[in-house]
C-alpha cells in the first residue's frame, strides 16, 4: 500500500498542548460496532460501552526524562548536542537519536551536566547512534533523571517548552516500570474515579509492559508500506498476565486494549488461535490493513498523525476509508489531537 493513502488534513490549532482536566473529561469518539456508526461522548462514559467480564489491558511503562542536552568538545571547538534516548541495550548502553548528528564522529564523547558523559560507539542512518555511558545501572538511571527532561512529543515541543506540569501530566495512572521515552497516551485519560466506575461495572484489568521508543514519532519516509522498517521496542507479559487474558476471553469477555502499545504487545504474544503466551523480548510488529487481529476486540486510542504507522494500525482494525471518515468528523467537531488530546473507542471490524 502507498503511504500517501493514509494522509489527511489536520488544522494545527487542533493539536492539544495540555491535557483535559480532569483527565476523564476529555472527549471520546466511539466508532462502531456498526459500520460508519459514530457517537460523540466523553471518557467518563467509557463504562457504559463495556460490560461485565470485559478486560481492559493497560501498559504500565513509565516515561523517563529521556531528552538530554550535552556538549561535544574537539580541541578549542565545542558543539551543543541534543540526545533523545529511545532504547536501552545494556546497563550502560542506549540507542539514541542525536541532533545535530553530523557534528559527532564515532569515538567522540558527549558531556552532560552533573559529570555524566557518553561515548559514541557507532552511528546509523537518521541520526541514530549507539552510546556507552560513563555510569551503569541504577547510577546511570539516577544521572539521567537528574540531567534529563521530560521528552514531550515533537509536535508539542516545537510550540512550548516542558515544565513542571508535564512531570505529572505525561505519566499514566498505571505507570510503574521505568523505560519509556514516550507515554502510552490512551492511558493518560484514566483517573481513580473512572477506575472505580469500571470495577463497579464488572470490568477487570491487567497490566503489561511495552517501553515506548522515540521511533513512534519518526515520520514514515518510505513511499510504500512494504519498505518501511519499524523500530523495535521491549515488551513483557508474565505468565499470570497471559493467563488472565486467556481466561477472560474463554469466559466470553472482550479484550480491550488501552492504547496501540498494549495492542501491539498483545498481537505480538498471540498465536494463530488467539491464545496469548508469556512474552519477554523486543517486538517490531507493523500492523497495516489486511492484518487479522488475534487477541484484540476493542481499542481505545488517541488520534494519530497523518501517514503514521499508528493511523495505519487503526485503519487495519476497521478500514482506511472508515477511519478517514471518523477523523474528518473529529476535525469538523473540533476534537483535540495527539498525545494530550481526546480519544477514540474503536470496535473491531464486523
Amino acid at each position: 500500500m502507498r503511504v500517501s493513502d493514509f494522509d489527511f488534513e489536520l488544522p494545527e490549532e487542533l493539536i492539544a498542548l495540555r491535557p483535559a482536566r480532569p483527565r476523564d473529561a476529555a472527549r471520546l469518539l466511539v466508532i462502531g460496532p456498526a459500520q460508519n456508526a459514530l457517537e460523540d461522548r466523553t471518557i467518563g462514559d467509557l463504562p457504559s460501552f463495556l460490560r461485565a467480564g470485559d478486560l481492559l489491558v493497560f501498559n504500565d511503562t513509565k516515561v523517563i526524562p529521556a531528552r538530554l542536552f550535552g556538549t561535544r568538545t574537539r580541541g578549542e571547538a565545542s558543539a551543543k548536542i541534543e540526545v533523545m534516548l529511545h532504547r536501552r541495550v545494556s546497563a550502560d548502553e542506549w540507542r539514541a537519536f542525536l541532533r545535530p548528528a553530523k557534528k559527532l564522529n564515532t569515538g567522540e564523547i558527549i558531556s552532560f551536566p552533573g559529570g555524566l558523559s557518553a561515548t559514541v560507539e557507532e552511528k546509523a542512518e537518521g541520526g541514530e547512534a549507539g552510546l556507552r555511558f560513563s555510569l551503569s545501572g541504577p547510577a546511570l538511571d539516577a544521572a539521567i533523571a537528574s540531567a534529563g527532561e521530560m521528552p514531550l512529543p515533537p509536535y508539542i515541543a516545537r510550540r512550548r517548552a516542558p515544565d513542571e506540569e508535564d512531570l505529572a501530566d505525561y505519566q499514566t495512572l498505571h505507570a510503574a516500570e521505568p523505560g519509556a521515552v514516550a507515554a502510552p497516551t490512551a492511558g493518560l485519560h484514566f483517573t481513580p474515579e473512572l477506575m472505580a466506575a469500571l470495577e463497579a461495572r464488572g470490568v477487570s484489568t491487567v497490566r503489561l509492559t511495552l517501553h515506548v521508543g522515540a521511533g513512534t514519532f519518526l515520520p514514515v519516509t518510505a513511499e510504500d508500506t512494504d519498505t518501511h522498517k519499524m523500530h523495535a521496542e521491549w515488551g513483557e507479559i508474565s505468565e499470570a498476565e497471559a493467563a488472565a487474558i486467556n481466561e477472560a476471553r474463554a469466559r466470553g469477555g472482550r479484550i480491550v486494549a488501552v492504547g496501540t502499545t498494549s495492542l501491539r504487545l498483545l498481537e505480538s504474544a498471540a498465536d494463530a488461535k488467539g491464545v496469548v503466551h508469556p512474552f519477554a523480548r523486543e517486538t517490531d510488529i507493523f500492523i497495516t490493513p489486511g492484518y487479522r487481529f488475534r487477541a484484540t476486540d476493542i481499542l481505545m486510542t488517541n488520534f494519530h498523525l497523518p501517514r503514521s504507522t499508528l493511523f495505519m494500525l487503526v485503519s487495519a482494525l476497521r478500514s482506511t476509508e472508515e477511519m478517514k471518515r471518523a477523523y474528518a468528523h473529529a476535525v469538523a467537531s473540533k476534537y483535540r489531537f495527539y498525545s494530550y488530546g481526546d480519544a477514540c473507542l474503536i470496535y473491531g471490524g464486523t
